[in-house]
């Protein structure tokens, strides 16, 4: 199954309420993925497929080499903008 980290600064408040507009994306669109969220300094050790993450810490990752997609949003709970990032995203894994 896709794993999909939903990530913030502290991995708490602004990372929990994405991982739930990403959960609503996703039932909308028909996939099925385990989402969850994390820290920034957690992020690099995990195994998810996708990371998503605001804007404003896209220069933290840029100082790891991650092999998975990264996905930078503008608004954490945007569905707009969510499924505008990641259907493309979804789509080149063949999940959608």
């Amino acid at each position: 199954m896709l794993q999909i980290l939903v990530v913030c600064g502290a991995g708490l408040g602004s990372s929990f309420a994405c991982q739930m507009s990403v959960e609503s994306v996703l039932q909308d669109i028909g996939v099925k993925a385990s989402v969850d969220h994390s820290d920034i300094s957690s992020a690099a050790g995990t195994r998810a497929d996708i990371i998503i993450s605001g804007k404003n810490f896209e220069s933290q990752f840029q100082r790891y080499d991650l092999p998975m997609d990264l996905i930078f949003l503008d608004r954490l709970v945007d569905k707009k903008e969510i499924e505008e990032k990641l259907v493309p995203v979804l789509k080149a894994k063949g999940a959608l």
